[in-house]
This record gives C-alpha cells, sequence and structure tokens, in this order.
C-alpha cells in the first residue's frame, strides 16, 4: 500500500531529535518504550561580549547530520524503517531567518544583554500576568526587543522568528511552525488563552505576522522534504511532528501528567517543574507558568542557569578528565565542604532574576585540594536548587513527589 505523505507506517521506528545547549542528541525507539541506538554530537557557544551567549544554527545542522550518519551505519535495517521524527529542544533561543537563510547567531537561553529591555517590559505589571512569569533577560521578547533596537534592519528582514528546535525542524519540513511551551518561552503568548498575544507583542515591539503558527506537539508540522531527506540518508514524506521544550519534553517522557507531579531536572541549566491542572500565574516569585506539552495542561517552574555545569566547567578548569572518579572522592567526605561556593556562572534567573550575579569561592586557603572544590560545587546547586524550591512553595507548587533526571 502506498504511504501518504504524513501518514505514520504501522510499523513504528520513532527518530527522536534533542537539540541541547552542548550537544545535540538523537535516539531510535520503537516508539513506546526501548531504545534502540543512540548517538551525540557537540558544538561550541559563541561569547563575543560579556553576557552575550551564541550559537550559529548551522552547526546545529551539520550535528544532526553528522549523528544521523552515525545511526545509519550502526543500525541500517532500523534507519530504513523510520516512520517519524520528533523534536524537543533548549528553550527561548531567538533564530532568525529569511529565504530559509540565517540572519544572524542565535540569542540563546542564557544571554543576559536584553537587561534593559526586560526591565522597560516589567514596568507594565500585567504583562507578567498574561505572559505567566516576568520578563528576563533570557526570554525571547526582551531579546527581540533589544535587537529591534539595536540591529532593526536584521529584524525587518526575518520571515519567521523560530526557536532552536524549530529551525531544525524547518530545515527538515520547509514548514515553520512552534508548539505551546516554546511558545510560551517567547514571552509573546497569553497563555490561558493559547495563543500569541498583540499586547505582548506590541511591547516588545515583535510583528505578529513573524511568528510561527502554534500547533500542539503531537501534530505533524510537515513531511520530510527531498534535500534534508538526502543529507539525512532517510526517504521523503516521513511526518515530522512539532515536538515540544525540552523542559516539558522531560516530564512528559516520565509519564507525570498529573497535578502535583514534579521532576528536578540537571542539564546544563537546572529546573524544578510542576504540573497543574489550570494556568496559576506568580510572577512575583519569577515562578514559570506556562503551557504543557498537553492539551489543557499547564506547569509551574522555577529555572536556573546553573545545573550540572558548573561542575563541568571545574573539571576543565582542573583538567580532570573523569568526572565520575571526582564525584566518588567527593561521596567519601561526608561533612560539607569547608568551602562555600556561589554557582552562578551564568547569572541567575529564579529566585534572583540577576543576569549580572557571578560566582565565587568563599573561604578560599593553600590546604584545599580539588575534592574540595567539588564538593562546594554540588553543594551550591544544591543550595540554589533549595532556594528555587522554597519559592515555588510560595507559589502554591508543593509537588506530591519530586524525580530527579538529566545529567547531574
Amino acid at each position: 500500500m502506498k504511504r501518504e505523505k504524513g501518514q505514520l507506517r504501522d510499523s513504528t521506528v520513532v527518530l527522536g531529535i534533542d537539540l541541547g545547549t552542548t550537544a545535540l542528541k538523537a535516539v531510535l525507539s520503537d516508539g513506546v518504550d526501548r531504545i534502540i541506538a543512540s548517538a551525540s554530537a557537540g558544538y561550541a557557544t559563541l561569547r563575543p561580549h560579556p553576557g552575550w551567549s551564541e550559537q550559529d544554527p548551522e552547526v546545529w545542522w551539520a550535528a544532526l547530520v553528522k549523528v544521523a550518519r552515525q545511526l545509519r551505519l550502526a543500525r541500517p535495517k532500523e534507519w530504513r524503517g523510520v516512520s517519524a521524527i520528533s523534536f524537543s529542544g533548549q528553550m527561548h533561543g531567538v533564530t532568525l531567518i529569511a529565504g530559509g537563510k540565517v540572519l544572524r547567531p542565535c540569542l540563546l537561553h542564557n544571554d543576559g544583554r536584553a537587561v534593559a529591555e526586560a526591565r522597560d517590559l516589567n514596568s507594565n505589571w500585567e504583562l507578567g500576568d498574561i505572559a505567566g512569569v516576568r520578563a528576563m533577560a533570557g526570554f525571547a521578547a526582551p531579546k527581540l526587543l533589544w535587537l529591534a533596537r539595536n540591529e532593526p534592519d536584521t529584524l525587518a528582514n526575518a520571515d519567521w522568528i523560530l526557536s532552536p528546535k524549530d529551525y531544525l525542524r524547518f530545515q527538515l519540513t520547509g514548514e515553520a511552525a512552534t508548539d505551546p511551551v516554546d511558545a510560551s518561552g517567547f514571552w509573546l503568548m497569553d497563555i490561558a488563552k493559547g495563543q500569541w498575544s498583540s499586547a505582548l507583542a506590541d511591547a516588545s515591539q515583535v510583528p505578529l505576522e513573524k511568528l510561527p503558527p502554534i500547533k500542539s506537539a503531537h501534530d505533524v508540522a510537515g513531511p520530510l522534504q527531498r534535500d534534508a531527506a538526502k543529507a539525512l540518508g532517510l526517504p521523503t514524506g516521513i511526518p515530522v511532528m512539532t515536538g515540544t521544550g525540552d523542559a516539558a519534553a522531560n516530564t512528559l517522557g516520565l509519564g507525570l501528567v498529573d497535578d502535583g507531579d514534579g521532576i528536578i531536572s540537571l542539564g546544563t541549566a537546572a529546573q524544578i517543574f510542576v504540573t497543574r491542572n489550570s494556568h496559576q500565574p506568580y510572577p512575583a516569585q519569577n515562578i514559570h507558568a506556562f503551557a504543557y506539552a498537553l492539551p489543557g495542561k499547564f506547569f509551574q517552574m522555577a529555572a536556573m542557569l546553573n545545573g550540572a555545569s558548573p561542575l563541568a566547567w571545574l573539571a576543565e578548569r582542573l583538567n580532570v578528565k573523569d568526572i565520575t572518579g571526582l564525584l566518588r572522592q567527593a561521596e567519601k567526605r561526608v561533612s560539607p565542604s569547608p568551602l562555600l561556593f556561589l554557582p552562578y556562572l551564568s547569572g541567575e534567573r529564579t529566585p534572583h532574576d540577576d543576569p549580572g550575579l557571578r560566582a565565587a569561592f568563599l573561604g578560599l586557603s593553600a590546604e584545599h585540594d580539588e575534592v574540595d572544590l567539588a564538593r562546594a560545587v554540588l553543594e551550591g546547586v544544591a543550595l540554589s536548587l533549595a532556594d528555587s524550591y522554597d519559592v515555588m512553595l510560595k507559589a502554591g507548587s508543593a509537588p506530591k513527589h519530586l524525580f530527579a533526571i538529566g545529567g547531574g
């Protein structure tokens, strides 16, 4: 029987792609709960000025092609059987494209240049209730306002404003789209109504026509196009799903969908995430109240910019190749570290909302070694999680249970 474009095959092998901050990861799965194969490829972050954080979207595409080749060579039969493609990815990034081409490097979620713009947007307190949280420099809207003020021609020439994962999907399908979670992270969506907000767009100087259609995470965004299929070694016409932001994908993948289900997610950044049956904004405490990946569901989230990354930073600076070994040594020292570490290498979002915050070791002396430093880093990140957890409780978001996932 001939397969129509956009239709799933009966026998399912799913290609799942996660576009992270430091690497693109992909898995082949049976579409239910079995991982067949996985691969990853890393890329660099550009920091042309203090507080700036950018990536060239072309490196994402190169990473996807590289990972696809690894999976194709490792599991050729399953690769030929791929019947659907879906995405998760880092949120809040701003990718501008025109004629299918990238206009400038993507401004990432941990880019802190738009502090003044976030402050200006927060001068109207009603906007925070609409968007589900106060404006923060890392969100898309303040960065777009920064572009309107500093690179107006670039913004004016853009056909589409896309999040990172949505750009990669655009490369596969030629269709612009986003999902409710990434749209929430733009700070341009009316969360309660589930649609782009003219009030938020006007305040941010963003033309509404440049924002992509919002589709459900499980909707087909479009079929795999010829050029992309050739680059990946896949047949054309495979349905490519809309997908969702990484924070929601983590929780959904664990099956946490009921009111009060929660996780602590430790990647480059960190989140405390609790699902909700209703939209409950609490912008005064920098809690994110966003749409979830399932229709009619929402979540509250404390977002921290420094999760597992401070330990990776320390290991790199100390030239430690075996992070697992370092952790085992730190575990043997049962008493707290004699040092205090403030983990704000990339500023902070919840609860402080200050991209200018910086990290520090306090109490250093000549007898301290790398294990003391590692222990202090672990404790510093743990205490920052405790800060945010206290704020979550104040927002009325006490989880029924709290799982821990991620590289941390």
